[in-house]
């Protein structure tokens, strides 16, 4: 079985799924049939990650049973992505994996590469030049009014 839940497997949870976004139990997650072909987010996460202005969006939110029969559409087409959610007020969203990574600002992986955007792990290593953070060293660049708040912010803790 493939560690990503398929579309006939989304498509028959819809309503659990918005539950799980409603108490905060479930984030962002791909899924479809072998590979991750789509992602299904919370509209808040979309809103906050200024989806309104990257993507042309329509007008129509679809209810969970509108969604379930038009899913594997959706998933295999090239359109907009998708709102959804109970009583006309969005509350998830449906798109592409490359749509989502077009959302968050990611690189797309080489043709070939399998690839979950919602799971990324990222180089953390320092560069060669990279420094540790001094905050007086920093301070004292900013000018004498940001050393002046610095040290008050001092006093305050003590």
């Amino acid at each position: 079985m493939s560690q990503w839940p398929s579309v006939a497997e989304v498509r028959s949870d819809l309503p659990t799924v918005l539950v799980r976004f409603r108490e905060g139990r479930t984030r962002a997650f791909s899924f479809g049939n072998g590979v991750p072909e789509a992602v299904m987010l919370t509209y808040d996460e979309f809103e906050d990650l200024d989806g309104l202005e990257k993507f042309p969006i329509p007008d129509e939110v679809l209810e969970p049973k509108d969604l379930a029969e038009q899913l594997a559409t959706v998933v295999a087409g090239e359109g907009p992505p998708v709102l959804w959610g109970e009583g006309g007020r969005p509350e998830a969203v449906v798109m592409s994996t490359a749509q989502y990574r077009d959302l968050r600002g990611d690189d797309h992986p080489p043709a070939g590469v399998i690839d979950d955007p919602t799971i990324r792990t990222y180089d953390t290593r320092p560069l060669p030049d990279s420094r540790p953070l001094d905050l007086d060293s920093w301070a004292a660049q900013m000018g004498p009014e940001t050393q002046e708040l610095l040290e008050e912010l001092r006093r305050e803790d003590r």
